[in-house]
């Protein structure tokens, strides 16, 4: 009865304990900026650029991996570079995760974070590379440009153990995969857009005969479903061999709408294409994209700003790592 005596007389005080509790929860974002290297290092944003831009004409893959990067990143507990640590001493690499099969280029983080270290000693965090570089990424591979805010702090430690409870599986059903993206708050429409990344990605065969041997998944398309085999002949392969099909056949190195217009037609590699475009939930929104390019570009960039922001470390949080391989402890 006390409680419900004070909570009557003083409802400011209730309402005063909701706002800070609000402040709490939304301090990370809300201390994100746009530019926020414009007096610690002005020029941080535009040697990434450079970087990105550079690496992309000598390796045009390091693109789709400073893609999938934010992804795998910002999905597993917070935008702040975890994923990126190296096993050593303690920490065991998310890298190692099956979730992180078929990831590559993590050397050439490296190559950027030693250039902006050049000009900005311990100052630029590899969790806004991730981010800069996805960014700038997405612009060479034809997506739209997008406004990323920055001022995330590393991470001083590895999620490995909690990679499978964040990162959606192949063989999930799709109520598992929209509660996984929900739980970042990236909706519905938003989760339809960012698998919309799929275009510009290839997928191993390991992860597809299952839908190919003993017998053709009846819901694939019989004659991609030829091409598949094709390119995956051997029902058991070894997941060490590079052998693998594109999402996308006709622009596969553009993000664009060509997933969604695919999986229309039933020639989504994975299980859970195919589950996207025929569940109720998500085929309006596959349908819509699939049909208006603006609308999935508009979508797409709202959706890589809610993963991007997804709970960082800011503020005394974490660290600003020299080598983004390593803490600090570790770093040679």
């Amino acid at each position: 009865m006390a409680t419900t005596y004070i909570y009557a007389c003083k409802p400011h005080l209730l309402l005063l304990y909701i706002l800070l509790l609000l402040q709490h929860f939304d301090v990370g974002k809300s201390q994100l900026e746009v530019n926020y290297y414009r007096t610690s290092c002005p020029r941080a944003e535009q040697i990434i650029k450079e970087q990105v831009i550079q690496l992309y004409n000598k390796h045009g893959n390091t693109a789709v991996s400073w893609l999938r990067n934010l992804f795998h990143d910002c999905m597993v507990n917070s935008c702040d570079a975890s994923l990126l640590l190296d096993t050593a001493e303690e920490v065991l690499s998310e890298q190692a995760s099956p979730r992180s099969f078929g990831m590559r280029n993590f050397k050439y983080v490296n190559t950027i974070k030693e250039a902006v270290e050049k000009e900005c000693p311990i100052t630029v965090s590899c969790a806004d590379i991730i981010a800069l570089s996805a960014r700038d990424a997405i612009v060479q591979l034809g997506g739209p440009a997008i406004q990323i805010k920055t001022g995330r702090r590393d991470s001083k430690q590895s999620y490995a153990a909690d990679v499978e409870n964040f990162i959606p599986n192949h063989n999930d059903s799709m109520s598992l995969v929209l509660s996984r993206f929900q739980q970042i708050g990236v909706d519905v429409e938003g989760t339809v857009a960012l698998l919309g990344a799929h275009s510009v990605g290839r997928v191993h065969c390991v992860n597809i005969v299952q839908r190919l041997y003993p017998q053709v998944d009846k819901t694939l398309d019989p004659s991609h479903a030829e091409y598949l085999k094709r390119r995956c002949p051997n029902p058991n392969p070894n997941p060490k061999d590079v052998q693998y099909s594109r999402n996308d056949l006709v622009t596969p190195m553009i993000v664009d709408n060509n997933y969604h217009k695919n999986i229309l037609q039933h020639k989504g590699l994975l299980t859970v294409d195919e589950e996207l475009a025929t569940d109720p939930r998500t085929s309006p929104y596959v349908n819509n994209m699939a049909h208006d390019n603006d609308y999935f570009n508009q979508q797409f960039s709202r959706a890589i700003l809610l993963l991007s922001e997804n709970n960082p470390l800011t503020g005394d949080q974490g660290e600003i790592r020299k080598d983004c391989r390593y803490v600090n402890r570790n770093a040679n």
